[in-house]
């Protein structure tokens, strides 16, 4: 099938009209990229989800805004930009538009020419799905492909969580993984002998995905759901628990995640930056776990804990 070549029609104004360009642009499309940083302030880095947050993104310009609208190139956007700018004229909103042109394979495709077979810990091998690879002298192949979920085992804190699964989990292993994604983590726990495995994560679209990926592994061990964190995680004690999120959602799940574990439960957190490192510690020593393990990696730390 040929790819799609496809026009991006991306208008940008002040701020302050933000709601009246994206009714006009809703016109064109039903589905609009929006880019509007004028909500990010520097106090959210002491937020949820600050952590995650690109430097590129934080010095954004916060007084305009983008709407891009995406129409097949055969058809004439010329019509399309008329009618954005008539409509903003009348408004009296003055915005600068651009025509873009783009193809489907740029969106769909040309990342997974950057994504190779990757080993992660001693044992474990994460190669995409579309790649052949050969496991070598005892590797283990966690077949992987992300969508749009996290979890392709580039990232440092999915290789730290890994490298510390392969040092719990055995054969009697009862699994948990808190914000699953891609579900890497407990397929790389099935595949380490794990007894059984249970992922959640809020992110429907990831939970579709984590089920794909059990599926194309092979495995039959693991449970995929949705769950706000600890919400509609199964009741019960289990062995060995993951939570590769960030500082701030681990200090929060802290208090009430030691009633999934027993005495000799392994709670492996990660997606923690150096910076915050000192707030997760005082996090633990305040809610009775000892550390039994830190490992750094490029500025990213993964904490394996056990109850006092």
């Amino acid at each position: 099938m040929e790819n799609t070549n496809w026009i991006q029609i991306k208008a940008t104004t002040d701020v302050k009209n933000s709601d009246k360009l994206i009714a006009v642009m809703s016109m064109i499309s039903n589905s609009l990229q929006i880019e509007d940083y004028s909500d990010l302030e520097d106090r959210i880095l002491d937020g949820v989800y600050g952590d995650l947050i690109d430097e590129s993104v934080l010095n954004a310009d916060k007084t305009i805004v983008s709407v891009s609208a995406y129409v097949p190139a055969d058809k004439p956007a010329t019509d399309h930009t008329a009618y954005i700018q008539e409509r903003l004229e009348a408004l009296g909103v003055e915005a600068k538009i651009e025509l873009i042109s783009l193809c489907e394979e740029d969106w769909a495709d040309s990342w997974k020419q950057y994504y190779k077979p990757i080993k992660i810990g001693q044992r474990l091998v994460v190669v995409p799905m579309w790649e052949k690879y050969d496991a070598q002298n005892g590797e283990i192949i966690v077949k992987m492909d992300p969508g749009m979920a996290f979890g392709t085992g580039t990232h440092e804190t999915t290789r730290l969580c890994a490298t510390l699964l392969e040092k719990y989990v055995d054969s009697e292993s009862v699994m948990l993984d808190v914000g699953c994604g891609s579900g890497i983590l407990a397929i790389c726990a099935s595949k380490l002998g794990a007894k059984k495995c249970y992922a959640y994560d809020i992110d429907p679209v990831a939970v579709r995905v984590a089920r794909e990926n059990v599926k194309d592994n092979d495995v039959s061990n693991i449970d995929c759901e949705v769950s706000d964190l600890l919400k509609g995680v199964k009741e019960q004690k289990y062995d060995v628990i993951t939570a590769n999120i960030v500082a701030d959602i681990i200090i929060r799940m802290l208090p009430d995640i030691s009633r999934f574990m027993h005495e000799k439960t392994t709670l492996v957190v990660s997606g923690i930056i150096d910076e915050r490192c000192e707030d997760v510690y005082k996090s633990i020593n305040e809610n009775n776990f000892k550390i039994t393990e830190e490992i750094h990696e490029n500025g990213w730390c993964a904490i394996s804990l056990m109850k006092k």
